[in-house]
């Protein structure tokens, strides 16, 4: 898996199957100190988060898997929204516990284990949505973290939901989606950048990566990387 760097340094190639080459990209994807909450996304070269099948599986490749691994190892925690469980399924990630956002408590879909070690799932849900949460998860050991909602209930308070798991020791946070909550999580202004991976097609499935932003947002370009398919690695920080 043969990557080149296009920037800084134009031209600099990266083997992502020797040790060197992933010692390059743990490197290039490393946190900055402190509690950090960063976006890993994939998305069509006309912005949309999934593919013919409609769900990014359709978008990824191998280097994009690899990557992903890298970003899911350097991190605390997966942050997921329940519609990416419901959509997706979503396994529970090897190096990393799994938090999961939910609104209405409805995990229909999932792929959690019933026998799964205690501290591996974290929900974090209005109260009024707990039972539900406790229903569609079955036997799971998933810890649910019940905070305060929106004014009108039906929303978790997002940097309430992120103040719990900075609490709880889990401050390199990575969330992988989905759309929604991502924009949320930049309109609250939560995010301190955006890793996102542009496959080279086009996708007549609509789902914008990033809806619902209420205003603009720079970005400044930390790095931007290429496969041998033409995908495109870029590393974004929120310069606000």
């Amino acid at each position: 898996m043969i990557l080149r760097r296009l920037h800084p340094e134009p031209h600099a190639v990266i083997d992502a199957d020797s040790d060197d080459g992933r010692a390059a990209l743990d490197d290039l994807y490393a946190y900055q100190s402190g509690p950090w909450l960063r976006l890993n996304f994939i998305a069509s070269v006309n912005g949309q988060a999934a593919g013919s099948d409609g769900t990014s599986e359709s978008l990824t490749n191998r280097v994009d898997r690899r990557i992903l691994g890298t970003i899911r190892r350097l991190g605390d925690l997966v942050l997921v929204g329940a519609g990416s469980i419901r959509t997706e399924g979503y396994f529970l990630p090897k190096t990393a516990p799994l938090a999961i956002v939910t609104n209405s408590g409805d995990l229909t879909g999932h792929r959690i284990p019933n026998d799964v070690a205690a501290g591996r799932v974290i929900v974090l849900c209005p109260s009024a949505a707990a039972p539900a949460v406790r229903s569609t998860l079955g036997a799971s050991a998933a810890s649910i973290i019940e905070l305060a909602a929106s004014s009108d209930g039906s929303r978790v308070d997002l940097a309430a939901a992120i103040d719990a798991l900075h609490r709880l020791g889990y401050h390199r946070i990575v969330c992988e989606g989905g759309p929604t909550l991502a924009g949320q999580l930049v309109n609250a202004g939560l995010v301190d950048e955006l890793c996102l991976s542009t496959s080279p097609q086009l996708s007549a499935h609509v789902m914008p990566v990033l809806p619902g932003l209420t205003s603009a947002h720079a970005l400044q370009l930390t790095h931007l990387l290429v496969d041998a398919d033409g995908q495109l690695y870029a590393r974004w920080r929120l310069a606000g």
